[in-house]
């Protein structure tokens, strides 16, 4: 009898050990267990979706302000002393007794040297530049002739035939096009300019020395060897091509 006792009452201690061991609380299925990791970066444990990070200050190194845009490094918004551009100083030396300025690149509308005081404005019956530089004075002067570019039209006379039709240099044309205008042609002047060209100082500045200037690095690559002084735009070179001269 003691024997069927001592044998039951172990099997009820069995019981309650396994018992207990189920009723441990279970994870839940929606969770999810942290993961180890063997650097420093920090793993989602969340089904969340990551947060974006917000974007970063440019570095002083790569900052661009607006100073450094243009040539002028100075305050854009206060007009100080030192935002005061440089003066211009033009040359002061008389026409004839001015050193000739090289031209820019091959052709180039030459500066001029020398003091334009009373010269300009250029209008349309008085124009100072003709006394020195037309062909039949300037050697007299040791000026520079203007080329015979500046004595050549080529600007036909443009007008309206009675049936409507447009004239070029009295010649009815029905394309205006720049490749069916054979009645074209090219006028000479010996001692006139053309209108196209009168207004000299469109094209010819004179030159301010001094200052705070930009270095110039450019090297002109001249196709004569006077190039730097003459102009090529003359007599054959400046018609090559053109077979309407009249």
């Amino acid at each position: 009898m003691r024997k069927i006792y001592k044998i039951a009452l172990s099997l009820l201690i069995v019981g309650f050990v396994f018992a207990g061991c189920d009723s441990k609380e279970q994870p839940a299925d929606d969770v999810v267990a942290p993961v180890q990791t063997t650097d420093a970066t920090e793993v989602n444990t969340t089904n969340e979706a990551p947060k974006e990070e917000p974007a970063k200050e440019p570095t002083a190194a790569g900052t661009v302000t607006e100073e450094t845009l243009g040539l002028r490094k100075t305050d854009l918004y206060s007009e100080k002393d030192d935002t005061v551009g440089d003066v211009t100083k033009y040359g002061k030396d008389a026409a004839g007794a001015s050193k000739t300025i090289e031209r820019a690149f091959q052709d180039a509308p030459p500066m001029i040297p020398h003091d334009v005081e009373g010269m300009l404005p250029i209008k349309i019956g008085s124009n100072a530049c003709k006394d020195c530089h037309m062909p039949e004075v300037a050697a007299a002067v040791k000026a520079t002739p203007v080329p015979q570019s500046h004595l050549t039209d080529f600007r036909p006379k443009t007008g309206l035939a009675k049936d409507g039709r447009i004239t070029k240099n009295g010649k009815a044309v029905d394309n205006t096009s720049s490749n069916k205008m054979k009645y074209v042609t090219a006028k000479k002047h010996k001692t006139k300019l053309t209108g196209a060209r009168y207004n000299c100082s469109q094209c010819h500045a004179p030159q301010s020395t001094g200052g705070n200037v930009p270095v110039n690095n450019f090297k002109a690559d001249f196709q004569s060897e006077d190039g730097a002084s003459k102009s090529s735009m003359s007599n054959e070179k400046l018609m090559d091509g053109i077979d309407t001269l009249k």
